[in-house]
């Protein structure tokens, strides 16, 4: 079954980007607790998801606008709550950022499986949710030849940090996840056309990151020798 999400939005009562960007940490301790599709919405709206109205620019920068990235999700079992009564069928998907909704690519609980691919890492299986970034190279490479390759790379960056800042201001935890057998995740996600790039997991984390800004400003301080 394919998932509608909800329409993104833009909420004024989470945390700034300044504030986000200081309590940024790779969470590895989740809670056993779902999360709402709404947050999932966001999340990947904020990963790759369209910023404009007439020239299809997502939110992550890509060299000449030739997005080499797929985006896909594995939801494990009854950790997205599509109301009070209701959860996401857990399975593989992939995100349609154009339609803004996932599509169907296996059903199951696919979460151990990827957390065996990822060497055994336990907050893969233990997150509500991992993204695949799925890089097809030849989208860039064809205009910008080998340098284009450079260019992938950089633009998973860019995604990824958009997941870990919005996963901040939604008061969730991920960590991003560079350690896999790149043929057993494509496996996992029945991956036709592309490598795994990078994965990212996401989850409640089990305590909230707490930094003040005033303990910062004491350290660049103390080394102006202040």
């Amino acid at each position: 079954m394919d998932i509608t999400l909800p329409l993104p939005i833009i909420r004024r009562d989470i945390a700034s980007v300044e504030e986000a960007l200081l309590r940024r940490r790779s969470i590895r301790d989740f809670v056993n607790q779902p999360i709402s599709i709404h947050e999932l919405s966001q999340i990947l709206w904020s990963c790759y998801g369209l910023s404009s109205k007439s020239r299809g620019f997502k939110t992550t920068p890509s060299a000449g606008a030739t997005y080499p990235l797929d985006i896909y999700v594995v939801i494990r079992e009854n950790c997205i709550k599509m109301n009070d009564e209701e959860f996401i069928e857990a399975g593989v998907y992939k995100y349609d950022p154009s339609r803004h909704d996932l599509k169907l690519v296996r059903k199951g609980d696919y979460s151990r499986e990827l957390m065996n691919a990822c060497l055994g890492q336990k907050w893969v299986g233990d997150a509500c949710f991992n993204i695949v970034l799925v890089a097809v190279f030849e989208r860039t490479t064809r205009y910008y030849g080998s340098r284009g390759e450079r260019y992938v790379w950089i633009e998973v960056g860019h995604a990824a940090q958009n997941v870990y800042l919005e996963s901040v201001a939604l008061g969730l935890g991920c960590v991003a996840i560079g350690a896999y057998y790149d043929d057993k995740v494509a496996e996992i996600i029945d991956l036709l056309e592309g490598v795994p790039a990078y994965i990212l997991s996401i989850g409640v984390p089990r305590r909230r990151i707490e930094t003040r800004l005033e303990d910062i400003h004491d350290i660049i301080k103390k080394n102006r020798g202040l």
